[in-house]
């Protein structure tokens, strides 16, 4: 990336259209944000875009934020990230803003309605869509180790009801213990 040049512009209005067209929260951004800025303006690679987005599952506070401060951060330091804030909260912001004017008005509309739960469906299909993808990488990776975990933090949140924290937690020493033991082995081989 050219210093002179910082893509500021482009990194506002590229977020702020994304917040604008994105129902259904961090998890449905994700994937329009590869799109946007691995697949189509070249400014992430694929594996640093899932860092990123791991990063920003991981830190607390809203996802589509969090990754947009961090695409930010890696594209324009500092000032990207303020932009990318910038560009993400302010559509909800507005949307919000108008919705609740008018929700007195549509509250009890069955079109709206209909509307409403018709969305929930698309965002249920896209989150579906995150998991292949992620997953995918992972089952493509045959690595035991990540898939057991994948399978322990679905039993663990579905069926047996733990807290969301521990399993962050858990997971996160489980990775630092494999990296850990993975670059042993490669120091060891070298």
């Amino acid at each position: 990336m050219d210093s002179d040049k910082k893509p500021y512009w482009k990194l506002f209005t590229s977020t702020f259209k994304l917040s604008a067209c994105t129902f259904g929260g961090g998890f449905v951004i994700i994937p329009l944000m590869r799109r946007k800025f691995v697949e189509e303006l070249h400014w992430i690679e694929e594996q640093e875009m899932l860092d990123l987005t791991a990063i920003a599952q991981s830190s607390p506070g809203a996802i589509a934020v969090n990754a947009s401060v961090l695409v930010g951060y890696r594209v324009a330091g500092l000032p990207g990230a303020l932009i990318t804030v910038l560009g993400t909260v302010l559509p909800p912001l507005i949307i919000l803003s108008a919705v609740s004017f008018f929700y007195t008005l549509v509250r009890d509309n069955a079109v709206i309605s209909m509307i409403m739960k018709g969305m929930l469906a698309g965002v249920a299909a896209v989150i579906f869509d995150v998991v292949i993808t992620l997953g995918g990488d992972i089952v493509r990776g045959k690595r035991r180790l990540p898939i057991a975990v994948l399978l322990a933090s679905f039993v663990a949140v579905r069926f047996l009801h733990i807290n969301i924290i521990v399993i962050i937690l858990v997971c996160g020493a489980v990775g630092a213990a494999d990296t850990y033991i993975h670059r042993k082995k490669e120091d060891a081989g070298q």
